[in-house]
């Protein structure tokens, strides 16, 4: 019943209106990671982007004032990621939180020989299980080239992997889609990036991805939208997994 609700709210929504739409044209113009969409993409982009701002709401906090415009740049990049998965996928959470700057957490973890240990980090984003993404506004507004590093599909590619649990990298995966394959795929480019990010090699994406394998998925789905090529060169496999996994595949777009 839930279900058939919503899918009538959705309907409603897109036959009672849609984004403004110089506006809209003018998020995607100055997005590079939008570039290479047909007109079908950014059609479905925009009616996916007005529905997500109609489910989820975004605060700014300590200050920030959030404009239509910078409303428009989170829905696009984060409807990107689920242009042929649909609006479902980010179900289990209504709220986008954009702070002024990066933001410092503190993180407790259990070492090998069972002593805790807290630290404290400074982050740019971060996305809870079961609540906000959080955004800095000033990493929002820096992203205008194609490098490689995407705050908000970062983020959002978490959400994504949480919604079979704890983010670890391994999301819900379709069913024509073998999770050993992905396994063994992901660890080979995990364990690859790491041992070449310790000797101090130069490496294709994002050091960030040696920090775990959940962000490392992350990491290499920036890198999949930003720079298919790079990817596809570096990690043929990954490239294919995810391929298969977002339903895209950005190389046809360059």
């Amino acid at each position: 019943m839930i279900w058939s609700y919503r899918a009538w709210r959705r309907k409603r929504l897109l036959q009672a209106g849609g984004l403004p739409e110089r506006e809209w044209r003018q998020v995607l113009d100055r997005l590079p990671v939008m570039a290479g969409l047909s007109a079908d993409e950014r059609d479905r982009l925009g009616q996916l982007a007005w529905l997500f701002l109609h489910e989820k709401t975004i605060h700014g906090v300590q200050g920030v004032e959030v404009s239509d415009g910078m409303r428009l740049r989170i829905a696009a990049q984060a409807c990107l990621l689920i242009l042929e998965l649909g609006l479902d996928g980010y179900r289990g959470f209504e709220t986008v939180l954009v702070y002024p700057a990066g933001f410092r957490v503190r993180h407790e973890y259990q070492d090998e020989a069972g002593v805790v240990h807290s630290v404290v980090a400074e982050l740019s984003g971060e996305a809870w299980e079961q609540g906000p993404v959080i955004l800095s506004a000033d990493e929002l507004l820096s992203e205008s080239e194609n490098d490689g590093v995407n705050l908000v599909i970062h983020e959002f590619a978490h959400k994504l992997d949480m919604l079979n649990g704890v983010a670890d990298g391994l999301p819900p995966l379709h069913a024509q889609m073998q999770p050993k394959e992905w396994a063994r795929v992901f660890q080979s480019a995990y364990l690859d990036l790491c041992e070449r990010f310790d000797r101090g090699e130069e490496i294709p994406v994002d050091g960030y991805a040696t920090e775990s394998p959940a962000e490392c998925f992350a990491v290499l789905s920036e890198a999949f939208f930003e720079i298919p090529a790079v990817l596809a060169g570096a990690y043929p496999e990954v490239y294919g997994q995810l391929s298969m996994f977002y339903r895209q595949d950005p190389l046809r777009r360059l």
